[in-house]
């Protein structure tokens, strides 16, 4: 997975740098976090994504973050989740 990630982060930044000037300082945090996700879940997943602005509005993606994380026991240091 960080192989992946680290892929994506370098080639995404890179295309948008050489593509949109205006974008130039655009940087990826340094940290990342991955799910996965069961079969019988990708829909919900799929409206989840679709609709993830208007979510937002209500819940931020950080206090969403913690909330998956506590909810599924995971352990986390708050001084390496955000940038």
């Amino acid at each position: 997975m960080a192989d992946v990630v680290r892929l994506v982060k370098s080639n995404s930044s890179g295309w948008l740098h050489d593509e949109f000037a205006e974008f130039r300082d655009f940087h990826w945090q340094t940290g990342y976090g991955a799910f996965a996700v069961s079969r019988s879940h990708v829909e919900a997943v799929k409206s989840y994504l679709a609709n993830q602005e208007e979510h937002h509005r209500e819940q931020s993606f950080q206090d969403e973050f913690r909330e998956i994380l506590r909810k599924h026991d995971i352990e986390w240091d708050e001084r390496y989740v955000w940038d």
